[in-house]
């Protein structure tokens, strides 16, 4: 599974406009360490149908920065959270790291 992340979607909605590219990353940025504090308390809670919500959210994320097949283990795993399984989790913790380190670097 492909877990690298890039900026190839920001750069075809810019359309060039570095300005906006800066604000896309901006939200990114400023959003994505929230979400992933708030997904690791509801996964320590077991309140999976509040964490299916946030991955839910993180998906969107997942897609903005160009990792596909990240988005369909995401997809798989929100639908896994919404009925109380979590095996998926270790594989999810990957894609978050990796989304991490590369918005870290940015």
């Amino acid at each position: 599974m492909s877990l690298q992340p890039n900026l190839n979607y920001i750069h075809e909605l810019s359309g060039g406009d570095k300005e906006f590219e800066d604000k896309m990353l901006s939200i990114l940025k400023s959003e994505f360490p929230t979400e992933v504090a708030y997904y690791q308390k509801t996964i320590e809670n077991k309140d999976f149908k509040e964490s299916a919500q946030i991955v839910h959210k993180i998906k969107h994320k997942i897609s903005i920065l160009g990792m596909e097949e990240s988005y369909v283990l995401a997809e798989q795993y929100e639908r896994e959270l919404n009925s109380g399984q979590v095996s998926t989790h270790n594989e999810f913790l990957k894609v978050l790291n990796s989304m991490s380190n590369f918005l870290d670097k940015l």
